[in-house]
């Protein structure tokens, strides 16, 4: 028992030293999530997009949630599940890192109800920013994310850990970001308290060049179970 703590412990120190600083996950994460809208006429309409009610505030402060009423800080853990109840998403989630060209690797495409957990970020629950990522369809129709615009502010977000505990985010804010302006500081930065990102493509779409922006839901430690 005594051995396998230290070689988790090994491995966690190890994935601690990989992770890659935010200033570069920043550029990654923008252009690792290249990924492929349906072209059949029943998804002309395209996903759900953030309105302008739901977009996030530099000061926003969702209720109940502020520094001296946020629940503390979680040990590292890896990811197993992501469930979001308003918008019905259960769906598993494997660990995602950086693919050979140095883009972030996105879950398979070909299993649409799977999400990613960055391994270059914290774990969710843990003090930092975590951040998820998924498809907002594929070539056969919508993905695990495809319904990710419509959320709002309140709606929770529920992240199964592999240590049993689950930790529940309160989203402030929701928004849409050009692919070729994103605020990477603001979407990755740490906040001191422990944050979740979750991102999928969004806006405009064309053949040759794919979304053009990305959906981005910001959200907060609420509580955990």
């Amino acid at each position: 028992m005594y051995g396998s703590q230290l070689a988790e412990l090994a491995e966690e120190e190890e994935r601690r030293r990989k992770r890659a600083p935010w200033g570069v996950i920043a550029l990654v994460l923008l252009t690792g999530l290249a990924l492929i809208r349906n072209g059949s006429g029943e998804f002309d309409v395209g996903p759900p997009q953030p309105e302008k009610a739901a977009a996030a505030a530099a000061d926003s402060s969702v209720p109940g949630t502020d520094v001296a009423e946020a629940p503390q800080a979680l040990p590292f853990s890896a990811v197993d599940r992501v469930r979001i109840p308003a918008i019905r998403i259960d769906a598993p989630v494997v660990p995602v890192g950086l693919d050979t060209d140095g883009w972030v690797a996105a879950p398979p495409p070909e299993n649409p109800n799977l999400a990613g957990w960055f391994t270059g970020s914290v774990s969710p629950g843990e003090k930092g920013t975590a951040v998820i990522v998924g498809h907002v369809d594929n070539t056969k129709g919508p993905a695990v994310f495809y319904e990710l615009g419509s959320l709002s502010k309140g709606n929770r977000i529920e992240v199964g850990r592999k240590d049993g505990r689950t930790a529940v985010f309160e989203i402030y804010g929701v928004e849409l970001f050009a692919k070729s302006n994103f605020p990477g500081d603001r979407v990755y930065g740490s906040k001191g308290t422990p944050e979740l990102r979750i991102i999928t493509c969004g806006g405009g779409f064309s053949k040759q060049h794919g979304y053009d922006g990305n959906v981005v839901v910001f959200a907060r430690l609420a509580g955990v179970r």
